[in-house]
């Protein structure tokens, strides 16, 4: 019988225990002595080295909530200073920093970084996962995240804080700001994009490629799909946005006029590239919101949750969807009226997905048995509160409405509503439900019920006033206003409310935060629910789960009889650690058959050094400290070079492991069965989403000038792109040959194929970077350059790295720890170079043919 076959066999079989092999008492605390000494985490000063889930999503926890209140101290800022008219509390370039830095902390420090923060530390848990695939990669995502937010956050104490607003649009910071705030928001925030790009490869994978035996696509919890929704959502949304931050930085740093009118450029681009990210980010906010939902209604309600299917299709939609409403918050920017008439109606339509997981939820509490509390109070604020934030959605759809209300508080009082209803509240019920999985300790249901009161109390009366001043005219983002207008009650009103929601964060805080020595531990799976995570000990340990469970329901724990003892006794797979080593499950992508046993990394302060170095090249760029940013990504390669070579792709001292119910799994795997080929695969995927919007921006200057490029401006030619592209292709084609001659375990003929690929790249990364000097183009003359030169850096930097990767494989190979029968690194790489021959073949095609054929 083959091992698929076993694995089939055991996952359909009616009674497992058939083949599980009793173990002795105590061989089953030698069992989990061996278990615990890989997985246990370090102390003392090398406890910052730690790279398991529950730590590292704890600190990503911990800081995210400490920048929500940095953001929240700058939110009761403003309001004194609009609680009266003609205050001067605040300058205007005061309040303008001010202004900027809360909304930025919220959306690009709290927002996203809160929810990846969660599905860290709790996914692994629900998935029945010893860890996610890549925990260096969750470590160091959370070092650029702290690294980066600091930075920008830090900017306000020195009076240098970005001031053009959460959105930065042109030309007020291109042509009427001076001094590096702006620089510090494009900069900074773009390195704590790369965190949570990070963070969105990890989940993918993890949600696909690690969950237990028997858990199939329709029976993964709820979270895990709206998680993958939302990484997805992730990997397209942020690369724009990563784009129109390359090209206002160029624009700053060397006068290339991407938004410059005089010059051919338009700001409306960033407009497009900006709301291409954010409004996906509304929807990258509230699912992961909607998705602790999902886990703590069935709870509740002792029923699974109605319509799994119709939920998971409403998700998927609601994803789907969101991509095609940018043009939603460009109504009155003067776009056609067709144009306009179809984003209103897709901004509509998104409500449709959105009413069936309410709709779904309510049906579950009614059809359940509800055990109340405070967990539950915070779902139901929630979903009222955003279910009236989404009302005035549908308003603001309506392009003549949007007209009238787009400049006016009414927005900002949506915006919360849908913001602080989809977001805030239900983090606030998922704290209260999985406190006691993470820190072993209950929350008190009493501060719960005053927190509860206070911030629903205190955000109707700060948020719903805003609607009434914005329907009476009063502009957004101004820092003060005239009296006897009509708005001065209603401004007093929504700040009194501020501070009532302040004050019921604080109680919240204080229940959190507050000393629990002398409380008793909470009783293990203490709200009686149905799913993985909650298998946890009280106190948990830190390998995760005993051994690592077969699925057959959605709620295991309710359905699946004896199930948390076999587990505990180590019945099921890997329950031991006999080479000391950390090890999860690998499984199929659709049915969940095992395919591997994944051995993952263990602490180290490398992911730390990586994000220090990489947040050093941001950081110095901001202040045009050229020889230090150099240096500093010098350091930052030759730091990711060495966590690659000690931590991944690893030859094992043997093919296979028995990893327990006579199940035998290969330990090393590559190509689309192995985690590192879909991270690979996957990061790509965001690399070409990134590449593909400056194509964008080089289409949309040709649809706005009648000609573009310009009759008289010098371009780059087909002869000289042309020929890089042949030696692009060449290195392509080496690469591969070089791949297949690796593995028929020919040296000779893979030294000289990597030889020939590295030198190939170079000559295409040489030709291509020099054919705008060489055709004397100037970027800073007109955008038809500057959009051209920036479609070929990015290709010239692209087709260095891939030399840089398959030098690596070359020393990996002479090295020994590479083989033609382990070769993920060449076949990784391989996948890289795929992506790399799209871009450049896309590149050429842009810059050289186009012209010619337009």
């Amino acid at each position: 019988m083959s091992q698929d076959d076993l694995a089939d066999d055991q996952l359909t079989s009616d009674n497992r225990s058939l083949d599980y092999v009793p173990v002795s008492d105590d061989g089953m605390t030698a069992q989990a002595k061996r278990l615990l000494a890989p997985w246990r985490t370090p102390t003392g000063w090398r406890y910052w080295s730690a790279v398991n889930n529950s730590e590292v999503g704890l600190w990503y926890t911990v800081t995210a909530f400490a920048f929500f209140l940095f953001g929240g101290v700058l939110a009761l800022v403003m309001r004194i200073q609009l609680a009266l008219p003609d205050n001067d509390w605040l300058t205007p370039e005061q309040y303008n920093q001010v202004f900027t830095m809360h909304g930025s902390v919220m959306m690009f420090l709290f927002a996203v970084p809160i929810l990846e923060a969660i599905s860290i530390m709790l996914l692994p848990q629900m998935l029945g996962a010893r860890d996610l695939p890549f925990p260096r990669l969750s470590a160091y995502g959370y070092w650029c995240f702290l690294i980066g937010g600091i930075f920008v956050c830090g900017s306000l104490f020195f009076g240098v804080a970005p001031r053009g607003g959460w959105f930065m649009y042109p030309p007020m910071t291109t042509e009427y700001q001076s001094g590096v705030g702006v620089d510090i928001w494009l900069l900074g925030l773009s390195f704590i994009e790369v965190a949570s790009i990070a963070a969105a490869v990890e989940l993918i994978v993890g949600v696909l490629k690690c969950r237990p035996p028997g858990m199939r696509l329709n029976l993964i919890p709820l979270y895990a799909w709206y998680i993958l929704v939302v990484a997805v959502m992730i990997l397209f949304a942020f690369p724009p946005l990563i784009a129109g931050d390359l090209l206002m930085e160029l624009e700053r740093t060397l006068d290339w006029p991407f938004f410059d009118a005089s010059r051919g450029g338009d700001p409306l681009l960033w407009q497009h590239l900006f709301w291409i990210f954010g409004h996906p980010e509304v929807y990258i906010v509230f699912l992961p919101s909607i998705a602790l939902v999902a886990m703590i209604v069935p709870t509740f309600a002792r029923v699974p949750m109605a319509g799994y299917g119709w939920i998971v299709l409403a998700a998927v939609g609601t994803g789907f969807l969101s991509f095609g409403l940018w043009v939603h918050h460009m109504f009155t920017t003067g776009l056609p009226g067709l144009t306009i008439g179809i984003f209103s109606a897709a901004s509509e339509a998104v409500a449709i997905p959105t009413g069936i997981q309410i709709f779904c939820f309510i049906a579950t509490l009614l059809i359940g048995r509800i055990t109340r509390s405070v967990s539950l109070l915070f779902v139901l604020a929630g979903l009222a509160t955003f279910i009236i934030g989404g009302l005035t959605g549908v308003m603001v759809a309506v392009a003549p409405f949007d007209y009238q209300a787009h400049d006016t508080y009414f927005i900002v009082g949506h915006l919360h509503y849908v913001l602080v209803g989809g977001t805030i509240f239900p983090i606030m019920a998922g704290v209260y439900y999985y406190y006691p999985l993470v820190m072993g300790k209950q929350l008190s249901e009493r501060y719960g019920r005053w927190a509860f009161w206070l911030t629903l109390i205190g955000f109707n009366v700060s948020f719903f006033p805003m609607h009434l001043t914005g329907l009476l005219g009063m502009p957004r983002r101004v820092y003060t206003y005239p009296a006897d207008m009509g708005f001065d009650t209603l401004n007093l009103i929504s700040t009194v409310g501020a501070f009532v929601l302040a004050a019921g964060f604080v109680v919240f805080l204080w229940d959190v935060l507050r000393p629990k020595k002398h409380e008793p531990l909470a009783a293990r799976n203490c709200w009686n629910a149905g799913t993985l995570e909650w298998l946890a000990e009280v106190p948990d340990q830190p390998w995760g789960i005993r051994s690592i469970p077969i699925i057959k329901s959605r709620y295991p724990l309710w359905d699946q009889e004896n199930f948390v003892d076999d587990i505990d006794q180590g019945k099921f797979y890997l329950p031991d650690a006999e080479e000391g080593l950390r090890e999860t499950l690998v499984t199929s992508t659709m049915d969940a058959k095992p395919i591997q046993c994944l051995r993952v990394p263990g602490p180290t302060f490398l992911t730390f050094y990586a994000a220090l170095f990489t947040g050093g090249v941001f950081i110095f760029s901001t202040y045009h400290w050229w020889t230090a940013s150099v240096i500093s990504g010098v350091l930052a390669l030759a730091t990711v070079i060495a966590w690659l070579w000690t931590g991944t792709a690893v030859i094992p001292e043997k093919s296979h492991k028995d990893v327990g119910l006579g199940l035998s799994l290969p330990i090393y795997v590559s190509g689309p069965r192995a985690v590192g080929w879909w991270a690979m695969f996957i990061t790509m995927l965001g690399d070409m989403t990134a590449f593909m919007s400056l194509v964008f921006g080089y289409f949309f200057y040709w649809t706005i000038h009648e000609d573009f490029p310009p009759q008289d401006a010098a371009g780059p030619g087909t002869l000289w792109p042309t020929v890089s592209l042949v030696a692009a292709g060449i290195a392509w084609g080496s690469i591969v040959a070089a791949h297949k001659l690796n593995r028929n375990d020919k040296a000779f003929g893979f030294y000289l194929s990597s030889v020939i690929a590295i030198l190939a790249s170079l000559c295409a990364a040489i030709v291509l970077g020099g054919t705008p000097m060489l055709t004397q183009m100037d970027p800073s003359r007109h955008v038809y350059p500057a959009i051209v030169c920036v479609l070929v850096l990015w290709t010239v930097v692209h087709l260095c790295v891939g030399a840089l990767m398959q030098a690596y494989c070359v020393a990996r190979r002479l090295a020994g720890k590479m083989t033609a029968r382990y070769d993920a690194d060449i076949t990784n790489v391989m996948l890289y170079w795929h992506f790399l021959a799209l871009t450049s073949l896309i590149t050429v095609a842009v810059i050289a043919w186009f012209p010619w054929v337009a």
